[in-house]
C-alpha cells in the first residue's frame, strides 16, 4: 500500500514536464517551419545548384543538368580569390571605423544623455533616421556629393590635396566609407543598448578607487558593453563582406573596386552561369564563418544581443 501510494503521487510529477515539452515543441514548429521554408530549403537548392554542370547534350547559355561537378568550386576559388580578399579587407575596414564612431556615439547617447530622456530619445531617432530613406538612395546622394564637379572635389582640390584630375568616386575610399556610413546604424543601436544597461554606480566606484577615467573605461565601461560590440560587429562584418551596392560602378564603386557580391550578380544575371554564382556564394558563407568563429573565441562573449 505505502508503494502504491508513493507511485501514485510521483506519477504527476513524471508527467508534467512531458507535457511542458510537448507543449513548447508545438509552439517551437511554426519557428521550425519558417526556418525550414526561408533557410534551409533556399540553401540545399543553392548547394544543389553549385554542382551543376553544363549541358553538353542540347548547350545554351543558361542550360545546366543536376551533377556533382566539385569543379565549379575550385574554378571560382582559383578565378576570383582577389576580389574574395579585397571583399574582406573593404569589410573589415569598415566594421572598424564604423566601431570608432558608433562607441563614442552610444556612449554619448546611453550615458551621456541618460539624465535627459527627451535629449535622448531625439539622438536615437537621428541615429536611426537614414533608415527613413532608401539604402541606394543614400548610397546615389553620396555620389552626388563627391562627383568630380561637386563641392567636396574643389574643396580638395583647392588645398592642393587632390590633384586637377584626381577623382574621389570609383575609388577604394569610396567604398569604404560608403560601407562604413550605410552600416553606422548596426553598430551604434547595439552598443547603445548595452551602455544603456550599464549601472552607473560602477563608474562611481571606479572613481572611489581612485581609478582615472581612462582605466575606469577600459576596466568596468568596455567589459561591460563588450556584448554590444560583439553583436554590433558581426552586424557589420557579414552583411558589409556580401555587400554589391557600394562597390558597384553605378553608384560608389568601379570595375576596379568590385566585390564578391558584384561577381554573383553578373555572373547569375549577365553571364547567366548559375553554378559558378552558387558556389561563389557558398564559398562567401564558408569564408566568412571563419573569421566570425575565431572572433566570437576570442571575445569569449556568450551574452550576445
Amino acid at each position: 500500500m505505502a508503494f502504491g501510494a508513493f507511485s501514485n503521487v510521483d506519477t504527476p510529477v513524471v508527467e508534467a514536464p512531458r507535457r511542458r515539452s510537448r507543449a513548447a515543441l508545438w509552439l517551437l514548429l511554426p519557428g521550425v517551419v519558417y526556418l525550414g521554408a526561408t533557410y534551409l530549403a533556399p540553401l540545399v537548392s543553392l548547394i544543389v545548384t553549385s554542382l551543376k554542370a553544363p549541358d553538353l547534350v542540347n548547350f545554351d547559355i543558361g542550360r545546366y543538368v543536376y551533377a556533382f561537378d566539385i569543379g565549379n568550386y575550385a574554378t571560382v576559388l582559383g578565378q576570383y580569390w582577389p576580389i574574395i580578399l579585397r571583399s574582406f579587407g573593404y569589410a573589415a575596414l569598415a566594421t572598424v571605423f564604423a566601431l570608432l564612431i558608433s562607441y563614442p556615439l552610444a556612449y554619448f547617447i546611453g550615458v551621456g544623455l541618460r539624465k535627459y530622456p527627451l535629449w535622448q530619445a531625439l539622438a536615437l531617432i537621428l541615429v536611426i533616421a537614414p533608415f527613413f530613406m532608401s539604402f541606394l538612395l543614400r548610397t546615389l546622394a553620396w555620389k552626388a556629393i563627391f562627383a568630380d564637379e561637386g563641392p567636396v572635389v574643389h574643396f580638395l582640390q583647392g588645398l592642393n590635396i587632390l590633384g586637377s584630375n584626381a577623382h574621389l568616386n570609383g575609388t577604394p575610399f569610396m567604398v569604404v566609407f560608403g560601407l562604413t556610413y550605410n552600416f553606422i546604424p548596426f553598430m551604434a543601436l547595439p552598443i547603445y543598448t548595452s551602455l544603456e544597461r550599464l549601472d552607473l554606480r560602477y563608474l562611481e566606484a571606479g572613481a572611489d578607487l581612485y581609478a582615472n577615467p581612462a582605466a575606469t573605461f577600459w576596466r568596468v565601461t568596455l567589459p561591460l558593453s563588450l556584448p554590444g560590440v560583439v553583436s554590433g560587429t558581426l552586424l557589420v562584418f557579414i552583411p558589409a563582406t556580401g555587400d554589391y551596392v557600394n562597390a558597384s560602378p553605378q553608384f560608389l564603386g568601379s570595375t576596379q573596386t568590385a566585390m564578391v557580391g558584384n561577381v554573383i550578380s553578373d555572373t547569375y544575371f549577365n553571364l547567366q552561369n548559375y553554378p559558378a554564382s552558387a558556389a561563389l556564394s557558398i564559398v562567401l558563407m564558408v569564408l566568412i564563418l571563419i573569421p566570425v568563429g575565431i572572433y566570437l573565441g576570442l571575445t569569449k562573449t556568450e551574452d550576445l544581443l
